[in-house]
């Protein structure tokens, strides 16, 4: 499933964004947040910066309806909030992708780690772009951890090809040679290396269109 890094710029008139761009020396790390119809609820921490005058400037703020200090330190502090205006929140969660928390917010500028299927990944783009909240693709990675791309025997086998120098150029090493290797038939090695190199092929042609329909 694909994993995408993304750069967003908070439009103008959300308070979160104009309290970091005020304050260009705090970050905001969201630790935790909640979008309902109308109103949105968070919890986050607030680091550098003149911290009581950030925590008076969210407070003043028209879309804030409660916040609430859970900790103050000299540099720092823990903040619960509820906005009218979870301008951010909103288009993720009716593209149906979740937000990985924390995620920070410095000088109007948020850092979004997601991970959904490509078409979910393509609306979440649609809905920011409907609400002009540009953003940049970082990168798009391919996330394997539900589900691996290659079986252990197709690893092994793909591993041992390379090492043998199989895939080099001149070839270093005969289909034979590595099937040897391995202790198994030349037509069995054959077979496995196959469906392993599809799924390769195809898991990176995937990649390269996941990155095209992002930008």
């Amino acid at each position: 499933m694909p994993r995408a890094n993304l750069r967003l710029t908070i439009p103008k008139g959300v308070w979160i964004g104009e309290v970091t761009r005020a304050n260009p020396d705090v970050l905001v790390r969201v630790l935790a947040a909640l979008p309902d119809d109308e109103t949105g609820v968070g919890l986050a921490e607030i680091e550098g910066g003149d911290v009581p005058r950030v925590l008076e400037t969210i407070e003043d703020a028209d879309d804030v309806v409660a916040l609430e200090v859970l900790q103050h330190g000299e540099s720092s502090a823990l903040i619960r909030f509820e906005t009218t205006a979870p301008t951010l929140l909103l288009p993720a969660r009716a593209a149906g992708v979740p937000l990985e928390t924390p995620f920070e917010i410095r000088e109007g500028e948020v850092r979004w780690d997601v991970t959904a299927p490509q078409a979910r990944l393509s609306e979440l783009g649609d809905r920011l772009e409907n609400l002009g909240i540009t953003f940049t693709v970082d990168r798009i990675t391919q996330d394997v951890t539900d589900e691996q791309l290659l079986t252990d025997r197709q690893q092994r086998l793909l591993q041992t090809a390379v090492d043998q120098g199989y895939y080099d150029t001149p070839r270093g090493a005969s289909l034979t040679a590595v099937a040897e290797a391995e202790g198994i038939a030349k037509s069995t090695a054959s077979e496995v290396l196959h469906r392993a190199e599809e799924a390769v092929v195809k898991d990176f042609v995937e990649r390269l269109r996941s990155i095209a329909g992002a930008e």
